[in-house]
């Protein structure tokens, strides 16, 4: 009996145990949301006016009907001897609105205006390319009071892709939820198409952020110096025209049918594209977007995307500029074989391009360790 009573007590005692334990693990939680309130007051990047970014199916968005081939794209001469992917393009030239399936509503919401963004062309599969971006030069934060934020253009798998589409789709859907800086549109993510990817990011910046001061465009393989980008564009003026990267010259069309680069005299009977900058990564203000935006209307479809946004300067009777610190064909010294991966050849520069996943984060890293030290010998060109 002396037993049950004991085993008694204990019973009646678990409901206040119980209690208390529960008591202590809110009260851990709590202290811990306070300091992390704390830390985010203290941390000088804190923007306490940003809006969470959150992603969205758009809900408005019905199933419109197909753009249908132009059957008079066939009459062009010689078209039966073009290769296949130009004999689409022609055919489906004309069509140049496509639904979006991954919306970031609230990219550009807040009191305080977006100075840059950063739009980075990738494609669905490169997650690890995205995923390293986000971790490393394509943080949103502020720096220095200047809001920075960042969105992923991408279209659907490519054809060949047809196995894994709907894993890829899974994956979009994932980042986009998570993260909010994903903007897909309904067309196939194939080179000849990244020209609807300006386009349509002409169109959403119109629409959901019209008041960024600044874009960089850039491919998902690059390496920003974001902090170096940030002090180039505080010099300048968003109402102003800006577009600026490495300069293209009398960049000729390729005739070779075998190159991705290929253009036809059919679609291209010129000697020489207007001048343009390599689509590797160019910055340009508000200003400039805007004026782009309407000249595109008045320019038909180009495969070349960069190419076409030198059509598109062209039209607006605007030329671009060059920059030294965008280098979108690597850093390579004078005889060397490969690009050089000295983190000194790296400070003074904007944008590199050609980085392998693995490659951005060790330059980020080493950029950033107290331990670099530089000598007078190291030169950023």
């Amino acid at each position: 009996m002396a037993f049950l009573s004991r085993r008694s007590r204990h019973l009646k005692a678990v409901p206040f145990l119980l209690v208390g334990m529960s008591f202590l693990v809110l009260r851990l939680l709590l202290l811990k949301e306070f300091q992390s309130q704390l830390e985010k007051q203290e941390d000088p990047t804190h923007d306490p006016t940003d809006v969470p970014t959150v992603a969205a199916q758009p809900s408005a968005l019905k199933p419109r009907t197909p753009c249908m081939a132009n059957a008079s794209a066939n009459s062009v001469a010689n078209f039966e001897q073009l290769p296949a992917r130009i004999q689409d393009f022609l055919r489906y030239r004309h069509c140049r609105q496509f639904p979006l399936l991954w919306d970031a509503p609230s990219k550009c919401a807040g009191r305080h205006d977006v100075f840059l963004l950063l739009a980075v062309k990738s494609s669905p599969e490169n997650y690890e390319r995205r995923e390293v971006i986000r971790r490393t030069w394509g943080q949103e934060r502020t720096y220095r009071g200047r809001r920075v934020r960042r969105l992923f253009l991408l279209g659907t798998p490519e054809p060949q892709e047809a196995a894994r589409a709907l894993q890829l789709a899974e994956l979009v859907g994932l980042e986009a939820r998570e993260h909010g800086d994903v903007l897909q549109w309904a067309f196939a993510d194939t080179f000849l198409n990244l020209t609807l990817k300006h386009l349509h990011l002409l169109d959403w910046l119109a629409a959901r952020c019209p008041r960024a001061r600044f874009l960089l465009s850039c491919d998902d393989d690059v390496f920003v110096h974001t902090a170096n980008v940030l002090s180039f564009l505080e010099a300048q003026s968003p109402e102003g025209h800006l577009f600026t990267g490495q300069l293209m010259h009398g960049s000729i069309p390729i005739r070779d049918s075998r190159s991705k680069y290929f253009v036809p005299p059919q679609l291209f009977p010129g000697e020489a594209y207007p001048v343009y900058c390599s689509g590797g990564g160019f910055l340009l203000s508000s200003h400039t977007a805007q004026v782009l935006r309407a000249a595109a209307h008045h320019t038909p479809l180009f495969p070349i995307d960069d190419a076409y946004m030198g059509m598109c300067l062209q039209q607006a009777h605007l030329e671009p500029s060059g920059h030294e610190g965008i280098r979108p064909f690597g850093l390579q010294l004078p005889g060397a074989q490969h690009p050089s991966f000295d983190p000194c050849m790296y400070r003074q520069l904007l944008l590199v391009h050609r980085f392998a996943p693995y490659q951005m984060l060790l330059m980020w890293k080493a950029l950033h360790s107290p331990m670099l030290s530089c000598d007078r010998g190291h030169r950023s060109s």
